[in-house]
């Protein structure tokens, strides 16, 4: 297996802008507009996530317009997997949200990585689905959820294209996503929620790894996505969620006492299925090609 750089070295973050239209996609069989969400509120939230990587973080900030008539292409972690010098473009479960990936490859292109697309539906990867958000690496290996979202010839093309390092299937159970659960906390670190459902996709992930990882748990589900980055400056940074949202769990992000800790909200999005890292695509270039 490769040995690569450690885990959570990035130098460029990907977003893309909040639309009008937030909230009002089809999610999970039902109407998002169902769902009481604040749109000046998350723009804000947004705006407060970007200038945590830009400013505090020291990352390269890459902002996509958003895009009206594509009101779930902010969750741009859906639409691409990211290691080393190559991007796997997915092909999300719902046929309208296929098109934002077209942005996303511009943007990666732009950036000299190579671009690996799932293929056409009749292709060697058709019936496949891959989103993001079902897929968690670790810096040693892949985890991949099998959830609503994610099957596993998705798995097989992502084990095809990434063929220097383990790739392991867990199921997810209901309808969230493998990153609603669990992320990194950094290099062999697991942060994971206190749920029944989340115990067992971690027992399943222990079972199928020859590594070990230290586990950081936290008692809210809420709490367990987090992003990871070891900036520019070598720091160790962990954007995760505020006492406001998530009060219980802070004591747990306390542990981690050589961190710079920055709270984050994400209260609107995460009303929509979503968690901080849906919000970003991480990327380690040595240079800037822009």
């Amino acid at each position: 297996m490769a040995n690569m750089c450690p885990y959570g070295r990035f130098t460029h973050a990907v977003v893309r802008g909040i639309p009008e239209t937030f909230g009002k996609a089809v999610e999970g069989g039902r109407e998002n507009g169902e769902t009481s969400v604040d749109l000046a509120k998350a723009q804000r939230q947004f705006g407060c996530l970007t200038g945590a990587l830009r400013q505090k973080v020291g990352l390269q900030l890459i902002e996509i317009p958003p895009d009206p008539e594509l009101p779930d292409s902010w969750r741009i972690e859906d639409v691409a997997v990211i290691q080393g010098d190559t991007a796997l473009i997915t092909r999300p479960l719902k046929q309208q949200r296929r098109s934002e990936v077209e942005a996303v490859r511009r943007v990666v292109s732009e950036l000299n990585l190579t671009v690996v697309e799932m293929g056409a539906e009749e292709g060697d990867s058709g019936g496949a689905t891959l989103e993001g958000s079902d897929v968690l690496f670790t810096g040693r290996e892949f985890f991949v959820g099998i959830s609503s979202h994610t099957n596993h010839r998705g798995a097989e093309v992502l084990a095809d294209t990434f063929r220097d390092f383990a790739v392991s299937t867990v199921p997810v159970c209901g309808g969230a996503r493998l990153r609603n659960v669990c992320s990194m906390g950094g290099p062999d670190t697991i942060i994971i929620s206190n749920s029944d459902g989340a115990k067992k996709t971690l027992r399943m992930m222990e079972q199928l790894t020859d590594h070990h990882y230290e586990v950081l748990t936290v008692p809210e589900e809420s709490a367990a996505n987090c992003i990871y980055i070891k900036g520019p400056s070598k720091l160790d940074f962990l954007l995760h969620r505020p006492a406001e949202e998530c009060p219980d769990s802070v004591s747990a992000f306390q542990k981690l006492q050589d961190y710079t800790l920055l709270p984050t909200a994400c209260s609107e999005a995460s009303k929509l299925g979503a968690s901080l890292s849906s919000l970003c695509l991480l990327i380690n270039r040595k240079h800037t090609y822009f």
